[in-house]
């Protein structure tokens, strides 16, 4: 019986070292690679075969000097103020969206996720929400700001993010929506973009909603708090 047991702590231990050594060497990989797909890519693919839809997948990688400076700053000022300050948590964040989130039962739930943890979801896991998925993505946060800077964490970021309905990243959302490149794009049209990011498959900056108008606006001047951002 404990030959038995003993084999199996065995089995268990080579596939914990396998899966550090494994992920650890794509995140580094990832590093000076580009991400060719994501699993909310392959996923979506899947959804648009079973529902008949035409297969859709848009995507174009630009390095991040090709992506406007105000689109960086909007995507900070929108869903993460203190990038460059945190090291893949924003503790007071997570804080703040406890106690609202206690205090409005019932109501949509307020998320923390930082940039890094968008990133880490986004690049290597899946979209579900579920315990597992949730310690991953703290796993593989803690490792990306480990092994890459920022600069590459928000390149990653503003390339693989949904963007729309068969949209990634935001030099094909600046083609779709705009009809011009990321390096193009004006402050107003940085803020529309980054409003729409909680919900693309809903939103669409082309036709803004009252309340994205609304989130343009506090955007714009977040965007004006913030300044600039200093990699």
């Amino acid at each position: 019986m404990w030959q038995l047991v003993k084999k199996i702590l065995k089995f268990i231990l080579y596939i914990f070292l396998a899966f550090i050594v494994t992920s650890t060497f794509c995140a580094l990989l990832y590093k000076f690679v580009n991400p060719p797909v994501t699993p909310l890519m392959v996923m979506r693919l899947g959804e648009q075969n079973f529902s008949g839809q035409a297969l859709k997948l848009k995507k174009e990688w630009v390095p991040l000097e090709n992506i406007a400076p105000s689109l960086q700053l909007a995507v900070v000022a929108s869903e993460d103020n203190r990038f460059l300050e945190h090291h893949g948590f924003d503790l007071d964040a997570i804080d703040k969206a406890k106690e609202y989130n206690s205090l409005h039962k019932g109501k949509k739930i307020r998320g923390a996720s930082t940039i890094s943890q968008q990133t880490a979801k986004n690049v290597f896991l899946w979209p579900q929400r579920s315990w597992l998925r949730k310690g991953l993505e703290v796993y593989f946060t803690f490792l990306i700001e480990l092994t890459w800077s920022k600069k590459r964490i928000m390149e990653v970021y503003l390339n693989v993010i949904e963007t729309g309905k068969g949209i990634y990243g935001v030099e094909a959302a600046a083609s779709a929506y705009f009809n011009k490149h990321a390096i193009s794009l004006t402050r107003t049209e940085s803020a529309l973009l980054a409003a729409v990011l909680p919900n693309p498959q809903k939103w669409d900056p082309r036709y803004p909603t009252a309340y994205i108008q609304s989130r343009k606006e506090w955007i714009l001047w977040n965007m004006e708090n913030i300044g600039k951002l200093d990699y």
